[in-house]
């Protein structure tokens, strides 16, 4: 019998992370020994915060909030990642499938619009297995995935069934680019792929019931400007305005912002050798003007853009409770103290 997401329940998922190939890095890792491979991580789902999230696309965020669910680890590995304490430093703890369950259960229970699951990409089967359980437990909410598209087509489909809105980021369309801030060359045409697979099989479809436009299903692709690399910005948008554009939404973030990272100095020393790939610092007035103008050429169908941000204040720090501002999240569970 073919193992698909629906019925993993009673089947080995630990198969898939003996020898790993489940994203295109394709480690083999031993994974079900433990902490492996290029992700650091285990053959289990491990989390670090669940919350009720404002700051996400409207048609997501809605009136209530989404259900984010923040995994710890990461299979790409953005030398500017600003959730580095969980994506690359191991914060979190591990969640049982029962345990996942009933996070998703109590982010229902207070109000989110979804289940948004950020950065799973490198433990896909567990997530699956552990969504369906909370689907026989009275899971009745959409199911977001929130992801950097650096991922497998093939292995995606074990999502089938359980996902309904796909929120892709596609960081860059230059593999010089990403092959020194993410050490994947083959990113742009992984994304590319992904992409294209989530928008032909998930057209948008609303919540027509609700005054607020709800989205229940399709894709919402997201792109973050990187300072001083404005003709990225500019060939990527070419490239989703000739495949995407009409089937799914474009979101354009402005937000980049220079983290302060506290790690082990050799660490920390490869990470600079990487950011000087790009000029690390906030966006520019000029260049987010150049980006509204970017924006009116090409024209999207569907369309959301960020405010220019010109502080520092809002990165997240895990290791509190509240790792947003109250303004921007609401926690349900942390991954220290469990249900709050």
């Amino acid at each position: 019998m073919e193992l698909t997401a629906e019925n993993f329940l009673g089947n080995n998922t630990g198969s898939w992370y003996d020898s790993c190939q489940l994203c295109p890095r394709n480690c083999r890792a031993q994974r079900t020994r433990g902490p492996a491979g290029f992700c650091s991580e285990p053959d289990r789902v491990r989390a670090a915060v669940a919350c009720l999230h404002f700051g996400e696309e409207p048609p997501i965020t809605v009136k209530n909030g989404s259900g984010t669910i923040f995994i710890s680890g990461c299979n790409l590995g953005c030398a500017f990642c600003q959730n580095y304490q969980i994506s690359q430093q191991r914060m979190g703890s591990e969640l049982s499938r029962s345990d996942f369950a009933k996070v998703c259960l109590a982010l229902q229970s207070a109000g989110a619009e979804n289940i948004n699951i950020v950065t799973g990409s490198h433990t896909i089967p567990a997530i699956a297995e552990g969504l369906t359980e909370a689907r026989m437990r009275g899971l009745t909410l959409p199911i977001c995935w929130n992801s950097s598209a650096y991922e497998k087509v093939d292995v995606l489909r074990l999502l089938e069934g359980l996902v309904n809105i796909w929120l892709p980021d596609f960081k860059t369309i230059n593999p010089q680019t990403s092959a020194i801030l993410f050490k994947a060359e083959d990113y742009p045409q992984r994304a590319q792929e992904n992409i294209l697979y989530m928008v032909e099989n998930y057209p948008l479809t609303y919540d027509t019931a609700r005054k607020e436009e709800r989205l229940l299903q399709g894709v919402i692709v997201r792109h973050l400007f990187l300072p001083g690399h404005l003709e990225d910005t500019i060939l990527t948008l070419q490239w989703l305005k000739e495949h995407i554009d009409g089937r799914a939404y474009i979101s354009l973030m402005s937000q980049y912002t220079p983290v302060a990272f506290v790690e082990e100095e050799g660490k920390h020393a490869q990470r600079q050798q990487q950011l000087a790939a790009l000029e690390n610092r906030l966006v520019s007035r000029n260049e987010f003007q150049d980006l509204q103008d970017l924006l009116e050429a090409f024209d999207f169908k569907y369309l959301f853009y960020q405010e220019l941000v010109e502080d520092t204040e809002w990165l997240p720090d895990f290791n509190r409770i509240q790792p947003f501002s109250y303004e921007l999240a609401k926690p349900v569970w942390h991954w220290r103290e469990g249900f709050v």
